[in-house]
C-alpha cells in the first residue's frame, strides 16, 4: 500500500487530492515530547478517514532518557484518546535526532539507552505501536529486533534494507504541487 506521513508543517491537506494520487494510507503526527500536540492532528485524522484512507500515527521524541519516553507515551495516549479518533495502522515512536536537540542536549547515544527507551514508550503507551527511525539509527543505535514491534525505516532510495512494516522511501513525493513523505506499507 502507498501512502503520505503528515504533520502541521505540510499546512493544509487536500485529502481527496491525496487519495486520487493513489494514496491508500496516512501516519499523522500526534505531536512531539511531552507537551506539544500537532496543531492539524484532529484535522488530519478525520480528512484522511473522511476520503477512506487507513490512518495510524507517530509521535516524534525529545526524550533523553526511558523516565521522559515513558512521559511522552502518556501524553502521546492522552492525544489520541481526548480526539476519540480510531487508528487502523500502528502508533510508531519517532526516534531520532533530526533538528540536534538530543545532540545540543547532552544526550548519551548509546544503543542500550535508546534501545530502552523505545521499549519504555512502546510498552507504556498501550496501543499497537512501533519504532520509526532512519536506516542508520536502526543499524546503529536501536536494536530494532529486540523490541518485537513494527518497524518503520527511513531510508530514501530505491531499495529497503529493512523490509519491516513500513519504508519511508523519499521526503520528495509530490502530490498536486505539494511535497510529502511517501511510504509502503507492506501489510
Amino acid at each position: 500500500m502507498r501512502g503520505i506521513d503528515v504533520s502541521e508543517n505540510n499546512g493544509f491537506v487536500d485529502w481527496q487530492t491525496v487519495k486520487d494520487a493513489g494514496m491508500e494510507f496516512a501516519m499523522v503526527r500526534t505531536g512531539f515530547g511531552r507537551g506539544d500536540k500537532d496543531s492539524r492532528f484532529d484535522e488530519n485524522v478525520a480528512g484522511a478517514h473522511s476520503v477512506g484512507l487507513k490512518v495510524g500515527a507517530y509521535h516524534y521524541s525529545y526524550a533523553l532518557n526511558a523516565d521522559r519516553a515513558a512521559e511522552e507515551a502518556a501524553f502521546c495516549k492522552k492525544i489520541i484518546d481526548e480526539s476519540g479518533v480510531g487508528l487502523e495502522l500502528p502508533v510508531f515512536f519517532d526516534m531520532e535526532d533530526e533538528d540536534g536537540y538530543k545532540r545540543r542536549n547532552g544526550f548519551n547515544f548509546d544503543p542500550e539507552l535508546i534501545t530502552e527507551m523505545c521499549r519504555t514508550f512502546i510498552s507504556n503507551l498501550g496501543l499497537d505501536c512501533g519504532v520509526y527511525a532512519s536506516l542508520s539509527w536502526l543499524e546503529n543505535y536501536i536494536d530494532w529486533r529486540s523490541l518485537n514491534c513494527a518497524v518503520w525505516n527511513a531510508e530514501w532510495g530505491s531499495s529497503d534494507s529493512i523490509k519491516g512494516y513500513m519504508w519511508q522511501y523519499t521526503n520528495s513525493l509530490y502530490i498536486a504541487g505539494k511535497q510529502f513523505d511517501g511510504n509502503i506499507l507492506y501489510d
